[in-house]
């Protein structure tokens, strides 16, 4: 302890006693005396809070690492789709998109920032093993509205789920769309003379291939002209309108099919419009066909005050008005994306062959066995096709006698090889089938077969042949004591329905046109 043997002065600063009175205090006999150690220094209050600036950074001495939200579903941003919860770090720039396939499967699969539909396609082909990599498409699908749009593939995908309304069931489906570009095959039959306003030009020796091409130039593109059926604003009522597309837009004539401007009426910009076909037109609109398509704005939510419904007379004359906004819209665009289309399907990051084949498959050689000196390897493809043909029809034609046995019994007597075909489709029913066919485009020689729903042990075939689905009943024949399906009574005997396909897909027979696009169904 230290001893002070002197009067001891403490000093207290900022005491306002001490100022005003400037007297001491004697305690204990010591003087104790109130007075600032500073004079010059400015009072400071006491318990006061400390201003923290605004822009001050705190460091974090932990960054933990991100983890997927499993229910991306209860979160996400109030003006986008894509749930921000569900997102990897900023850093990777990659996005989940959820994708439904046929049967209402799904898969989520991440995406950059600009993806487009044909790079999303080319990503599912290959996590789903599709061997058939061409074709593909993503569908935006609005079960509720029963809207349907096939995304072009330059569009990018998460630039299209920004417009959607989070409270609303819309979804990308995952599905084949064989009549994408189909009008650059076909002109004559997607672009009718009659629906061509310059009817003069076309009279004058143009080719299809020079009709696209007037199409695709600007200002030198021909109208399509025609009457629709519009339902009027606030009315259940629909009334027949003549309507003519030029690049400019979509106009209606006030006056029949006046053409003077001030009979036409602007509808809407080709450039802010997206063209949809309607699904069940008729429950929930009371559209007066069954070829109902609708036109909304692309920036916006889909809402039903804003669709535009449009009916048309037949099938042929709404694929008109649908491919010529695709047309007018993108132009060019269009063009680029059917050459690309064509091109041969580059393998996907390793895991594919140019030819569709896994490595694996590759690997393997085609044998012969039937010689006397034992097995060789074919090193003609031309051959080794053929070998595989010939195999494949011994093998059917094994198993047709083999359920032909007296001892067998009925139930197993039809063969089911066609159980395991992409083409084969079960106990759909008829509408369901054609609805399929719709979806994945209405091009000539798309066909599926399923089972028959009013004749036991008999199946059909649904082939498309201009715009139209047909249906042609498979019936089991016997002869000889040998059971075969036949679609002519009797005439051209199949032991299977693999055969009766493959017979088809060469000669069109009693059918339209040959088969060509077996219409198929994914699971993700």
């Amino acid at each position: 302890m230290m001893e002070v043997t002197e009067p001891w002065t403490e000093v207290f600063s900022g005491s306002e006693r001490t100022e005003s009175s400037g007297e001491a205090e004697t305690l204990s006999g010591s003087s104790l005396t109130l007075t600032p150690l500073i004079s010059d220094s400015p009072s400071v209050r006491r318990s006061q809070p400390i201003l923290i600036p605004s822009n001050r950074k705190v460091k974090s001495l932990y960054s933990p690492h991100s983890i997927p939200n499993p229910f991306p579903e209860l979160c996400g941003s109030s003006k986008s789709p894509v749930h921000i919860s569900s997102l990897p770090p900023e850093s990777s720039d990659k996005y989940l998109v959820k994708v439904y396939g046929e049967e209402s499967y799904n898969r989520s699969v991440w995406v950059s920032r600009r993806a487009t539909a044909r790079e999303v396609c080319h990503m599912l082909v290959q996590t789903a093993h599709c061997s058939d990599q061409e074709n593909w498409a993503l569908l935006e699908h609005h079960p509720t509205l029963g809207l349907e749009r096939c995304l072009e593939d330059h569009e990018v995908v998460l630039e299209v789920q920004a417009t959607w309304s989070l409270k609303s069931d819309t979804r990308l489906v995952f599905c084949k769309n064989y009549a994408k570009y189909e009008f650059f095959r076909k002109p004559v039959l997607f672009f009718p003379e009659a629906m061509i306003s310059d009817s003069a030009d076309v009279g004058k020796g143009m080719t299809p291939s020079e009709l696209i091409q007037n199409l695709l130039r600007s200002g030198t593109c021909p109208e399509i002209q025609g009457f629709l059926q519009v339902k009027e604003p606030g009315r259940k009522t629909w009334k027949k309108v003549y309507f003519f597309l030029r690049r400019s837009g979509l106009y209606s004539s006030t006056k029949g099919s006046s053409k003077e401007p001030r009979h036409l009426q602007c509808v809407a910009d080709l450039n802010q419009l997206n063209v949809y076909t309607v699904v069940n037109g008729r429950k929930l609109y009371g559209a007066p066909t069954d070829f109902t398509f609708c036109i909304k704005l692309s920036k916006n939510p889909v809402r039903v005050q804003d669709l535009r419904i449009l009916s048309a007379e037949d099938e042929s004359t709404r694929t008109c008005w649908m491919s010529a906004f695709r047309l007018f819209k993108y132009g060019k665009q269009l063009q680029y994306n059917y050459h690309l289309s064509k091109l041969s399907p580059h393998s996907l990051e390793g895991s594919h062959l140019s030819d569709g084949r896994s490595k694996s498959e590759d690997s393997l050689v085609a044998m012969d066995f039937s010689g006397k000196s034992g097995g060789r390897v074919i090193q003609n493809p031309t051959e080794a096709q053929s070998a595989e043909r010939e195999e494949g029809r011994a093998w059917r034609k094994r198993e047709a006698l083999r359920c032909n046995l007296p001892n067998m019994n009925s139930d197993a007597r039809p063969s089911s090889v066609h159980c395991g075909q992409p083409w084969f489709h079960g106990g759909m029913c008829r509408r369901k089938a054609e609805r399929l066919i719709e979806k994945q485009g209405l091009v000539d020689g798309m066909f599926l077969i399923r089972d028959s729903q009013n004749h036991e042990q008999c199946f059909v075939l649904s082939l498309c042949h201009q715009l139209k689905v047909k249906h042609y009943l498979v019936i089991p024949f016997e002869k000889e004591g040998m059971n075969y399906f036949t679609i002519d009574d009797g005439e051209t005997l199949f032991i299977d329905l693999l055969q009766l396909v493959e017979f088809h897909q060469v000669n069109p027979g009693i059918l339209p046109v040959r088969l060509k696009h077996p219409c198929v169904c994914i699971a993700l």
